[in-house]
């Protein structure tokens, strides 16, 4: 269910995330789509529509994610959750090497890049280019 976000909203919590996608870390200015204000925690789920449940988000990122909020890895028989950027650090539960794969520090990093797709090879390749010309 899309649910209206004032663009006053929409301007904070794109300029808080500096344009670019909360969770791959894409910048909007390289992104032929437009970008995607999130519910962290869809509203499906209980979530809220204020700012600290917000994220700036890539379309692929946004579709992926879906309303969904965590997943089962192999071998472990609870749900892990997703990155959360209001809660998370980034370079805590991810890196990124010069291939363009993000890799997972932690089960957090591992859920989120499974059905996030993260690491889909068109991605790969995308965030290769960028790396290499210093646009990442």
């Amino acid at each position: 269910m899309s649910v209206y976000i004032p663009e006053s909203v929409r301007q904070f919590v794109a300029t808080r995330a500096d344009y670019r996608c909360e969770y791959c870390r894409i910048y909007e200015r390289y992104s032929f789509l437009a970008f995607h204000i999130e519910h962290i925690i869809s509203q499906k789920h209980g979530g809220t529509s204020d700012n600290n449940n917000l994220a700036y988000s890539c379309p692929i990122c946004n579709w992926n994610k879906g309303t969904d909020v965590a997943t089962f890895l192999e071998g472990i028989h609870v749900p892990v959750r997703f990155f959360n950027p209001r809660m998370d650090v980034w370079s805590n539960h991810f890196e990124v090497e010069d291939s363009g794969l993000i890799l997972a520090k932690t089960n957090i990093g591992q859920a989120t890049i499974k059905i996030f797709d993260l690491n889909h090879f068109d991605s790969m390749l995308e965030r290769r280019y960028l790396l290499a010309n210093n646009m990442l």
